[in-house]
């Protein structure tokens, strides 16, 4: 009985607090200054494994500032950073085995970097094209965004905006070649970002 009551307190404060103030408008979002949420923010990855199946993993607990010109998207600057040791895969070993030097080499290379330098955004998606630092190397990689929602959350009461972008990288350009073309050489990047407003 506790455990039904508590669930109706949630979905009465997370739904219907959520609809009235989520807008999908982008032209009707807070313009300002933004820092990453890492609760709710992850950058998954999917690779060929040996061409059978496909191999998931993702990186948690990203940080970074988002400054946002709805009237003027292009104007927006965005620069991400996330931490190489967070990488997980739900297998322990192989989780070690890609914080090590041949793989992504986690202790000399600790952090990964995105910093945007051009953005064209269009109803609510946007490609953004930036600069990836990743295994010591920097290479230039576009992002498909699309914008979610923007509005107070509920349970933290912070002005939130969230996005899905999707992209790809060659992870040999970045130095990382091990076991290619057993492991495949494209990863596809699926990250959901949230952001709240300072």
């Amino acid at each position: 009985m506790r455990v039904a009551a508590l669930a109706t307190v949630v979905a009465l404060i997370a739904g219907p607090a959520a609809a009235q103030v989520t807008t999908t408008t982008p032209s009707a979002v807070h313009p300002g200054t933004y820092s990453v949420e890492p609760s709710h923010t992850r950058v998954a990855f999917a690779v060929s494994h040996m061409g059978f199946t496909t191999w998931f993993g993702d990186f948690t607990n990203a940080s970074g500032t988002l400054t946002l010109n709805p009237a003027k998207p292009a104007a927006s600057t965005l620069s991400v950073t996330v931490p190489i040791a967070t990488v997980s895969t739900t297998n322990a070993k192989l989780d070690s085995e890609l914080k090590e030097a041949d793989w992504l080499d986690a202790a000399k290379f600790p952090t990964a970097t995105f910093t945007a330098t051009r953005i064209t955004a269009s109803a609510g998606t946007a490609k953004v094209a930036g600069t990836l630092t990743l295994h010591g190397v920097t290479k230039p990689v576009v992002f498909a965004v699309k914008f979610n929602g923007a509005g107070i959350n509920p349970l933290d009461k912070a002005y939130t905006v969230g996005f899905e972008v999707r992209g790809q990288i060659k992870r040999s350009e970045f130095g990382v070649s091990k076991y290619i073309p057993l492991v495949g050489d494209d990863v596809q990047l699926i990250i959901s970002a949230a952001f709240e407003q300072k």
